[in-house]
């Protein structure tokens, strides 16, 4: 066999070289395609975190933003429901002891409207009896309009009297020296609380409290 025909035979060096360098090449692009796709995974999951994040700290904070609005309003509320004393507080006496106490009621500037009539069943303001020995929830009381409409609705611009019948409990005893609290809580809205002493003597059909 001569040297030309060998030499037909084998692949040249140069090509084998140049097949492994591409192969190679392709391995890397391959490796490449792989990495740049987990990189995309992991930066869509970060993004779907970070959304997921951001979506409960704006509902928590929007939580928090309605929670102290409706604390706000229920402020405000109680501030508006409000009555004021007019005048001082009168008491009647049989010459031992309180019968009766009556004051004038109307409302705080901005108050909302109070509804004063003794004989509803329901929303209706309730007077509390207390003292150092003795609690009473619902006292019996009347009312009398003395500026406003003929309703016992109190609003603005109107006083209204309301008599305390004291004798409808018999374990109410109002003597001398004698310190005793009424709390006139309206259906909604902050309470109004009236705390007197009686004088040293009760002798007297009318007492002015103060």
């Amino acid at each position: 066999m001569t040297r030309a025909a060998a030499g037909a035979g084998r692949v040249p060096r140069g090509g084998a070289k140049m097949d492994r360098i591409k192969e190679m090449c392709r391995r890397l692009r391959e490796e490449r395609g792989i990495t740049g796709l987990e990189t995309a995974i992991v930066l869509i999951a970060f993004v779907v975190v970070a959304a997921v994040f951001a979506f409960v700290v704006l509902s928590t904070g929007l939580f928090s933003s309605e929670r102290s609005k409706e604390t706000v309003y229920a402020g405000l509320a109680k501030t508006r429901g409000s009555m004021e004393l007019a005048g001082s507080i009168i008491a009647d006496s049989d010459g031992t002891k309180l019968t009766d106490v009556t004051f004038d009621l109307t409302l705080a500037a901005g108050g909302d409207q109070v509804n004063l009539n003794p004989t509803d069943p329901s929303n209706r303001t309730v007077i509390s009896y207390v003292d150092s020995n003795y609690t009473n929830n619902n006292l019996t009381y009347t009312t009398a309009v003395i500026t406003g409409n003929a309703d016992s609705l109190l609003e603005q611009g109107e006083l209204i009297e309301v008599a305390v019948d004291l004798t409808q409990d018999a374990l109410i005893n109002i003597g001398t020296n004698h310190t005793f609290t009424l709390e006139i809580k309206p259906p909604q809205g902050s309470y109004m609380v009236i705390q007197r002493t009686s004088p040293a003597s009760v002798v007297q059909s009318v007492i002015n409290l103060n």
